[in-house]
């Protein structure tokens, strides 16, 4: 019988902590601590997800200062803009919403928030961090994978880790933050010879590949904890993850379900590095 992962849950947890460390911050140092978010265009997933992370700051005590610019704004003008905002000692974290219009370079604009503002975890000083094992602000989706094997007491010291996805924003994050809790890692990708064989020797899987149901029961090895990052649509349009949860739960120890359970944490880790911003500077 397996045992459902419940990242909503654990979501839920987390920001009542960060709601009593927030407070206790402004208390001990009479100011706020704020988030930028910069949104360039009008993608209609983009504007949902602003609004989630302007609601959960809301929740948790963090001011947000929002800035919507137009699709066509220039590169000059939305670099000026990140450089008045990681100098404006009021905010404390920024984030540049992606996917950026095309005629924007996205590794400039990104380059130019400071490590210690941060928040997704993303800047070449962060991931070099990451990498070498050092205290730094995480990317917020894998860092809420690791958050909720902890909730759950699931130790992943000496455990073989099979992380199927290598992208920047979750792959290779995640494969480090595994590494550095002393998992042994493989990162397989869309070259990856034998895949099959290779999730099937995974005490914990992590599908990080972004295709609909792509993880299969013959892939899983018999009481493997699984973790699901996808997010997708299957043929009926209806949100499923990565992995074909109906014919996997019974072979898992442990399950996260699409929607439900590491969607809601990477907002909440947002707000966890936001007061990890604040309380560094």
């Amino acid at each position: 019988m397996y045992t459902l992962l419940d990242g909503k849950a654990v979501s839920a947890k987390l920001r009542g902590q960060i709601k009593i460390n927030v407070d206790k911050y402004k208390k001990a140092t009479g100011n706020d601590i704020g988030l930028a978010v910069v949104m360039v265009g009008e993608n209609p997933a983009s504007a949902i997800y602003v609004r989630n992370k302007i609601k959960a700051c809301e929740e948790v005590g963090i001011k947000s200062y929002a800035y919507y610019l137009k699709e066509n704004t220039s590169q000059s003008d939305v670099e000026n803009l990140v450089c008045c905002l990681a100098e404006d000692k009021k905010v404390n974290g920024i984030l540049v919403q992606l996917p950026l219009p095309k005629h924007l370079n996205e590794e400039k604009i990104l380059s130019l928030i400071p490590a210690v503002k941060d928040v997704d975890g993303f800047s070449l000083e962060n991931t070099g961090k990451l990498c070498l094992g050092v205290n730094c602000l995480a990317a917020c989706t894998p860092h809420g994978v690791m958050k909720i094997l902890e909730e759950y007491k699931i130790d992943v010291k000496g455990k073989r880790a099979v992380v199927v996805g290598r992208s920047n924003i979750v792959g290779k994050p995640m494969a480090m933050l595994l590494l550095n809790a002393d998992a042994t890692v493989t990162v397989c990708h869309s070259r990856t010879q034998n895949l099959q064989e290779e999730c099937k020797n995974a005490d914990i899987l992590v599908a990080a590949i972004g295709k609909p149901k792509f993880i299969k029961s013959q892939m899983i090895k018999d009481g493997a904890i699984v973790i699901d990052v996808g997010m997708n649509r299957d043929e009926n349009g209806k949100l499923c993850g990565d992995v074909d949860f109906d014919n996997i739960k019974d072979k898992c120890s442990y399950i996260t379900p699409v929607p439900g359970g590491v969607g809601p944490m990477t907002i909440t880790m947002l707000m966890y590095n936001t007061l990890q911003s604040a309380e560094r500077e």
